[in-house]
């Protein structure tokens, strides 16, 4: 396997974040670019108070149910080392860990927890936060495989999920069971298939809910990197946050007022920010029947949700929140504040999305007493084997430029030139040559009767599409004629530019998995990366 760094275009706010521009790290408490920033770090966890006990109670129960792995207690058991620390990411439960950037963020976490303890000397453990409470199960309930030149979806089908917390979502072992058989029918058979399948099968039987099912498989993926997993919607885990539901509740004005005005400043800046954050949001979900429903401030003293269906005073949201806080969970702005709230972290790792709404959060951490941890952006892979390797330097492809836009461009630009003369010039020409020709027709049409003109521009425009009509059937007979070359360009395209996005956004991991094993997941964890240098070609 070879691992090659490439230069690769970011948007404008992970562009700037990299390069330490003011006008965006002034949303940050730490610059990512600061050499001193770790131990400063350090200093900032040693001051606040964890509920570690508790946190290391609620894991270590988890983890059971999920399968023990001696080298994960013991990492969690590590967590009450007054001492130690976190590097910790999220994603939601997606079918087969869900699209490959799930795979990055895990391998960015586990190997800058690595050299972080080998720098620091103190224990650095690698944490996933699984978004069980989210509710889109929609997002989630499906994979695309390569489908000769496209990318096809593949949804599981399951519909008793409406609202309800992914946590909460038990699994339909009839649909799910048949979703993998149509999986694998669709693989390529190799001698990594069949014990795969049956490792899916095993995990899938052995779950509960898809988030089982997530961090089972997870833990499996990733067994002895010692990788520390944790449920978000898992009721354990809310007993925990009841103190912080009540800090978030009293703090409410602050946080969406202060979250609400730098939204407006970083937009006005000029970047994009997906998230929507208004002054009257509460920012916290109450679960009302098994469904999520999102709290609004719409009064001093009175919180809804928008259909009304929904009504409580503070203090009786504060009475939930002491007494039953399995009812309560947090949206996007308080998700990270709670996740700081119950972990030392000592850096936080962040696709490009995360980045942009992480840079309107510092009102939020600091509401409640808190400072922003450092957030690291992931890394960032595109897997390729010797076969597309090949393809692409036969016809001299740039990876920069496959990255950013793929190979159609360079595939249209080929043909043209498998025709003397070229064909595009060509009919160019031709459609000028009959239009000077026409002219004089259409001028003499015109003085006789304006009917007559109208009906010679007509004309003009029928010849023009006889002309397109030529063009691409000869375009055809060109395209066929060199078929075989069109599909290695179509071919680098699935693989390194599917769905014109990166790789890392469509494939599974399972396609790679059938393909090589998982020895090449291994050796990617054993390097050393620069984290915030670019993007990495992976070749096996």
């Amino acid at each position: 396997m070879q691992i090659d760094a490439v230069t690769m275009e970011q948007n404008k706010l992970l562009q700037d974040y990299l390069r330490g521009e003011n006008t965006i790290l002034q949303r940050f408490d730490y610059n990512p670019n600061d050499k001193g920033i770790w131990l400063e770090r350090l200093k900032d966890i040693q001051k606040v108070d964890y509920q570690r006990g508790q946190l290391v109670e609620v894991l270590t129960k988890l983890h059971k149910k999920w399968d023990q792995d001696d080298l994960v207690l013991a990492n969690i058991q590590r967590l009450n080392d007054a001492n130690s620390v976190v590097v910790i990411g999220g994603q939601q439960a997606g079918l087969l860990t869900g699209p490959l950037y799930t795979i990055h963020k895990i391998i960015s976490i586990i190997v800058f927890a690595r050299q972080q303890e080998e720098i620091l000397k103190v224990p650095v453990i690698p944490v996933f936060w699984i978004a069980g409470e989210d509710h889109d199960f929609a997002e989630i309930n499906h994979i695309f495989l390569p489908n000769q030149n496209e990318m096809k979806k593949y949804p599981l089908w399951q519909s008793d999920h409406e609202k309800k917390s992914v946590s909460s979502i038990e699994i339909n072992y009839e649909a799910l069971d048949e979703w993998l058989d149509r999986l694998f029918v669709e693989l390529t058979e190799t001698a990594y298939s069949k014990p795969l399948y049956n490792q899916l099968k095993s995990i899938a039987k052995d779950s509960v809910t898809y988030v089982d099912f997530f961090a089972k498989l997870t833990n499996q993926l990733f067994a002895q990197q010692g990788l520390v997993l944790i449920d978000s919607g898992d009721p354990e885990v809310r007993k925990i946050e009841t103190t912080y539901f009540q800090q978030l509740i009293m703090k409410q004005p602050q946080i969406s007022q202060g979250v609400n005005r730098t939204l407006q400043q970083v937009r006005q800046d000029g970047y994009l920010i997906s998230v929507d954050a208004d002054e009257d949001d509460g920012h916290l979900f109450y679960h009302k029947n098994g469904k999520r429903v999102l709290l609004e401030k719409v009064a001093k003293d009175h919180w809804q949700d928008k259909h009304k269906t929904c009504e409580f005073t503070t203090e009786e949201l504060l009475e939930i929140a002491r007494e039953q806080p399995g009812n309560l969970s947090n949206n996007v702005v308080t998700r990270p504040v709670m996740q700081e709230c119950l972990f030392p972290t000592l850096a936080f790792f962040a696709g490009p999305g995360e980045l942009a709404y992480w840079s309107i959060l510092k009102p939020a951490f600091h509401a409640i007493g808190y400072k922003m941890p450092p957030v690291i952006p992931r890394l960032s892979f595109t897997i390729i084997d010797r076969t597309i390797e090949k393809k692409i330097a036969k016809h001299h492809l740039e990876f920069e430029q496959l990255l950013s836009s793929g190979a159609t461009n360079a595939k249209l630009t080929w043909l043209a030139g498998q025709c003397e003369p070229p064909l595009i010039p060509l009919i160019t020409e031709v459609k000028r040559a009959i239009d000077q020709a026409h002219q004089p027709l259409r001028h003499l049409a015109n003085e006789m009767d304006a009917d007559l003109g109208e009906m010679a521009e007509k004309n003009l425009i029928y010849l023009y599409q006889q002309i397109d009509f030529l063009q691409k059937a000869m375009e055809k007979r060109l395209s066929d004629k060199h078929k075989r070359t069109l599909d290695e360009f179509d071919r680098v395209e699935l693989v390194v530019h599917p769905n014109n996005g990166l790789q890392e956004r469509c494939w599974n991991i399972v396609s790679f998995l059938n393909q090589y094993g998982s020895d090449w997941l291994t050796k990617l964890m054993k390097e050393n990366y620069q984290f915030g240098q670019g993007h990495y070609i992976v070749k096996l």
